[in-house]
Formats: C-alpha cells, structure tokens, sequence
C-alpha cells in the first residue's frame, strides 16, 4: 500500500472491486480496441479495402496493450487517443493504417463511456435488486408484528414492522424502473466525425449515404447496443450523463431515507443496524453501539445527491458542436457517483441482511401510547352502551389530557384507561378496557398491504432478475 500520494477513500473503503474495475484504465483501454476492430469490421463489411489478415492481426492482440508504448507516446505528443492508436500500431504492422480510419477521438473516448456507464447501471441494478430481495424477505417476515408508527417523529396510529419496510420497499421500486429504462435506452454514438456530420465517412464511402447509415448501426450491434443516438456534435449529449447520473442520485436518496429510519429506529432501541463481536462503537464510551454503518450509508448519499449537479451543469454549459471544459469534470464526476452508489448498495444491503428486531421494546412503546389510540374504539363502545357521543367526547379530551400530563410532567406510565374506567359515564370496567388493547386491531391493512405488494409488484421483478440473486455485501469498514 502506497502511503506517500492521496488515495481516494472511493476505492480504499467502499466501492467494490466490480465496480472500480469497470472505470479503470485496463478496462476503458481494452474497450477502445474492441471499438477500433469494430470499426474496421464494419469498414470491411461494407466494402473498405480492409482484409480479414488486418483485422485477425488487431484482434489477437486486442488484450494485450502495450501500455509502456502507450505512455511514452503520449509524453511526446500529448493526445492520449493517437498515442494508444500508435501503441496498438506497434503491435500491428499489417493493421497500422487502418487503425481509428475515418474517426475522431470521440470514436472510443465517448463510445468507450456509454459502454462503461451501460456496465455500471447493470451492476447497480444487479446489486439493487438484491437489496429488494432481501429488504421483502424482511418485511414478509415482520408484516404482522405491529409497531408505533410516526408522524412528524410524534406518536401517531400504529403499523407493522413489515409495512414500514414496504415503504422503503417501495422507493427502491421507483428506483429499478428508473434504472431499467435507462439501461434499455442506453445508445453509442457511432461514428459521427469531428462535428457530427459523418463528412469523414462520406469521403471514405465514395458519397454512399446509405452504407454511412448502415455503418453506426453496424458498430452498434457488434458492441452489443441496439443503435446509436441519430444526432450528435462531436461527442453525444452530455444530457445522457445527466440521466444517468440522476437515477444514481435517486437511490442514494432512497437509501438515505431508509438509513434516517435505521438511526431513528436504534435510538428507541426497537431496530438495530448489524453490530459484530469485536466491533467498537465508539473510542471513549466503550458500552456504546453506534449506527455506523446507517451513517455511512447517509454520509455517500448526500455526496451522491450533490454530484449530481455536475452533469447537469455541464451538459447545460457545452458550446454548439463541443467544447472540452467536460473532460475534467466527467473524469470526476461520473466514476465517483458509481463508485459511491456501489458502496451505498454494499452497506444497505448488509444493514438489511442483519437488522436485530427487538419485540418487547417495540411492543413497550406501543403500550405506552395505545390508551390515547384507541380512545374513538372506547368512546364507541360506550355510546353503544348508551352513552352521549358529544358527552363522552369531551370527558375523553379532558382525561386524556390529564394523562398526558402525568406521562410528561410526573413521569408516571400512562393511565388513561384506569381514569376512565373510574368515570361513570363511560360505564366501563378497567378489565374490559384492557381488552380492547390489542395492538393488531390498530394496525389497519398493513399486513395485508406488505404481503400483496411484496407479491403482486416485488416478486415479478425478482423473478425477472432470478439469475442475479444471492448476493453477500462485503463491506471494508
């Protein structure tokens, strides 16, 4: 481990090795000579002077780059792309002047970043679906189990375990059909030119507009997309990066509010986020269990959020055909979204594969609250017993408020039922009052609704992504 430059924590701590793979040099290098024997392929297809000799030669060695070559070229003539076509040159003598033939260098740096953007989203994706698997495994198993639930962080009608993680269930949901479509409808560029106007390749094609055409769409199938973008200047919308960048943005705020919940939640001691043995929580109170883990997740999402902002400013700030003020902030901007998103997903995944659910806590705290609840049920039964609705609304307001205030100021448990029960005009004994006390007759359809949501609109989606299951985080810190 080098000790004497700056790292960047992206790679050190959070992103995994999958995901920082996809944008590392060996990877966008390996793809631009895939783009460069796709291209000749297609010249040669439709009729260019190239031989299967020259394009047999590019791709035996289309793996093994050159990369000394490459940077001593490139201290010389500083352009990265020519440099790499004079390496790959090197190792192709037969191929040489075919190489890049009719391109500019947006020909592989921006193919080369639709394809590796493209990778990344179904990487996310992959690791998105998992943390849906695992987060309705969750609610499925506590969709029954009722809980307090809040309002403006103040004790409001209950509702179970399993249907408040069906809510965030729920925005990873929008999440997957944001990233879906924008995977489906990811393009290359092609081949466009120094301005988008193809003039090279109608030079080289004799005029002949048609093979031009056919030529993107060529290049596209043979890397694997359906097309490429019908117009462009010399590089594609930088409203592409924008998109992509966005749906990014979107998880992170997802992921962000569930870890809110998950700190919130281990303050009440209900729900705890994954504590190991050996684990320290805190270096100077040694009893202490810190939501660590929650934090980090919090931590990546607001850069995330925030980071979204370039692309957009950038795509807002390019002149006509292009100017170059994006390089730089791309080379930032886009790989430090995905490699944050990649380690939000690792640590979501594993707070979810070990929440400690704590019942008697949870159950505790439902208690306390449940008397001024199921004040509408006991003014209800008492009007059937022949009580006045209006009467019995007013002494219900009023011993309520009288138990409230030995709950705050005395700090006595609550006893609002004992004080009704002491009230003959609800006609009521505390025995028949603490029957009606059962949590799951205040929980609504919160069962109901976790289980037909996990099964009508979660499970289609895992099933469609069956291949891809099974995932375990691993998680560096």
């Amino acid at each position: 481990m080098q000790n004497d430059k700056y790292m960047s924590p992206l790679s050190e701590r959070y992103a995994g090795k999958e995901m920082q793979y996809i944008f590392s040099p060996d990877m966008k290098f390996k793809t631009w000579r895939k783009l460069w024997i796709a291209l000749a392929e297609a010249e040669k297809e439709l009729g260019l002077n190239i031989t299967e000799e020259q394009i047999d030669e590019l791709k035996a060695s289309a793996d093994n780059i050159n990369y000394e070559v490459a940077k001593e070229r490139e201290a010389l003539v500083r352009h990265d792309v020519m440099s790499h076509v004079y390496a790959y040159g090197e190792q192709c003598p037969k191929a040489k002047g075919i190489i890049h033939l009719g391109a500019t260098s947006c020909y592989v740096g921006d193919n080369t970043d639709l394809i590796i953007m493209t990778e990344a989203l179904k990487l996310v994706k992959k690791k998105l679906v998992n943390v849906m698997a695992k987060l309705s495994e969750f609610a499925m198993e506590y969709r029954a189990l009722p809980t307090l639930a809040f309002t403006h962080f103040q004790p409001a009608q209950p509702t179970t375990i399993g249907k408040r993680a069906a809510l965030w269930l729920m925005e990873l949901k929008l999440d997957y059909d944001d990233i879906d479509y924008v995977i489906e409808h990811m393009l290359l560029l092609g081949s466009k030119g120094t301005t988008g106007t193809q003039a090279s390749f109608l030079e080289l094609f004799d005029g002949d507009h048609d093979r031009i055409k056919q030529l993107d769409q060529i290049i596209a199938e043979k890397m694997g997309f359906p097309g490429c973008y019908p117009v462009a200047g010399q590089t594609y919308s930088r409203k592409i990066d924008t998109k992509v960048v966005n749906v990014l943005a979107g998880i992170a705020t997802s992921a962000h509010k569930f870890s809110n919940d998950i700190r919130l939640l281990q303050h009440l001691k209900e729900i705890e986020e994954p504590f190991e043995k050996n684990q320290i929580g805190s270096s100077a109170m040694a009893y202490k269990r810190n939501p660590m883990r929650s934090e980090r997740i919090a931590s990546l999402a607001n850069y995330v959020m925030v980071d979204a902002l370039n692309p957009a400013i950038t795509s807002a700030t390019q002149w006509f055909e292009r100017t170059l003020d994006d390089s730089a902030n791309k080379r930032i901007s886009i790989p430090e979204a995905f490699l944050a998103v990649d380690g939000i997903l690792d640590l979501y995944l594993n707070v979810v594969d070990g929440l400690v659910v704590y019942p008697k806590v949870i159950e505790k705290h439902i208690m306390q609250e449940l008397p001024f609840m199921a004040t509408e049920n006991i003014m209800m039964d008492a009007v059937k017993a022949g009580g006045d609705r209006q009467e019995l609304h007013e002494r219900i307001r009023t011993l309520s408020m009288e138990a409230g205030k030995n709950v705050k100021e005395k700090g006595l448990d609550n006893n609002l039922l004992e004080l009704i029960a002491a009230d003959p005009a609800f006609n009521m004994n505390l025995e028949d009052l603490k029957k009606s006390m059962e949590p799951s007759r205040y929980v609504g359809r919160s069962k109901e609704q976790t289980e037909e949501f996990v099964k009508e609109v979660i499970q289609p989606i895992l099933d469609a992504n069956q291949d891809v299951l099974g995932l375990k985080a691993d998680i560096k810190v």
